[in-house]
């Protein structure tokens, strides 16, 4: 059997999963996980002209929230739909 090389995230989800820190999910709370999932799926693609320095400064935030700014700028999208 191939081994894999883990990264650092991985190593400590699978030290978490050995200790039983995570449990099984089922029924509403499953529902309510699997529904958040399909609100934030991407199936379009947008292009749009936007000012650099927002750009600049939006990674930076995105940057600061450890996520990839494409995906900030699509959850504030979305955020912004659900209001």
């Amino acid at each position: 059997m191939k081994k894999h090389k883990l990264t650092k995230e991985e190593k400590e989800i699978e030290n978490a999963l050995l200790r039983g820190e995570y449990i099984p999910i089922k029924g509403k709370e499953l529902e309510k996980i699997e529904k958040a999932l399909k609100l934030r799926k991407k199936d379009i693609t947008m292009t749009i002209r936007v000012n650099s320095e927002d750009i600049e400064k939006i990674k930076i935030k995105a940057k600061k929230l450890g996520v990839k700014y494409q995906s900030y700028i699509s959850e504030v999208i979305h955020q912004v739909a659900e209001a």
